[in-house]
């Protein structure tokens, strides 16, 4: 109960009912919050720690900045967070300007990360570059997976948050990973928007996850382990992330002998086979199920494995993909 009375008190203001209110249309920094309410940031920060230290608020550092969220509905702040927003008039003429103001800010946050990434000469999606079929691959992989109820996922390598985008009606919460700020900034500006709130992006090495063990029902890694240096070691950490039963999809390019796409774009692996991602399978300690081919410039193979008990039954295969050698 003091828990519960410590919250209540915490959000019993208007700064922090603005400011939750803020948080859920997505992650903000202190300068972006004292920005959009026209307070000074030593106040604001008063008011973040107090909505921090009540479970209300989660931060992420990142570098310089600090990012602060609504925490997964999952747990009792996250929870009780958005019981207290559904009661606010959406027609409240304060929430009304923060959330132009915020509009504001976001388009700004957006265009500065898109010239961001342009200077830094990476203005580009691999998919593209390659010729790849995205459209069929996203085709594949939403026909592989459950319409609904897929629980809480973790996209390694996340980029600019497209795969969060497209699983997000299926998913109860959704958290990007990314070793690239300039990628990370894409994925803030794409997730700023309705629908998406439930889904949120961090700064993090792949091989060294600071997530607990056994957290998410969904791992995904989309077009990430053709550059590991170690695939197995980056399959192990998503394994020890995945819940018992759980499910591992990982979207990459089939092996070919294309010696010029791994110059021009630094591939460390000329794709895979499925003997290799087998191999690698079994030594995370997944248990590998059916996988589907898309074809294109270069193959694209979805490979599927769970993480203990579940069945490859599990994983529908579509008629219209062709299943891969078993």
């Amino acid at each position: 109960m003091d828990q519960l009375l410590a919250a209540l008190r915490a959000c019993a203001e208007t700064t922090r009912l603005r400011i939750l209110a803020l948080a859920a249309r997505g992650s903000f920094c202190v300068m972006e919050f004292t920005e959009i309410l026209g307070q000074s940031q030593p106040r604001l920060s008063r008011h973040l720690r107090l909505l921090g230290e009540a479970g209300l608020l989660e931060r992420e550092r990142e570098g310089a900045n600090v990012w602060f969220a609504l925490p997964s509905p999952e747990t009792p702040g996250g929870s009780l967070a958005r019981v207290v927003l559904e009661r606010l008039p959406e027609d409240d003429a304060t929430l009304a300007a923060d959330r132009r103001q915020a509009a504001r800010v976001l388009a700004e946050r957006a265009r500065q990360a898109s010239e961001s990434f342009r200077r830094k000469g990476a203005d580009w999606d691999e998919m593209r570059a390659l010729d790849l079929p995205a459209a069929a691959v996203e085709t594949a992989l939403l026909a592989l997976l459950p319409a609904a109820g897929l629980g809480r996922l973790l996209d390694i390598g996340t980029g600019t948050g497209r795969l969060l985008e497209v699983l997000a009606p299926r998913v109860t919460a959704g958290l990007g990973v990314d070793a690239s700020r300039a990628m990370l900034a894409l994925a803030r500006a794409r997730l700023a928007r309705p629908g998406l709130t439930h889904c949120a992006v961090r700064l993090a090495d792949m091989y060294r996850l600071p997530l607990a063990d056994a957290g998410f029902d969904l791992v995904v890694l989309q077009m990430v382990l053709h550059y590991a240096e170690d695939p197995a070691g980056a399959l192990a950490e998503a394994a020890r992330v995945l819940r018992p039963g759980g499910r591992l999809v990982v979207v990459d390019l089939a092996a070919h002998g294309r010696t010029d796409v791994m110059t021009r774009l630094a591939h460390r692996w000329p794709g895979f086979d499925d003997a290799r991602m087998r191999d690698l399978f079994g030594q995370a300690g997944l248990v590998p199920a059916p996988g589907v081919a898309v074809p294109g410039s270069l193959d694209v193979r979805l490979w599927l494995a769970t993480s203990g008990g579940a069945a490859a039954a599990d994983f529908p295969l579509p008629d219209q993909v062709p299943e891969t050698a078993p």
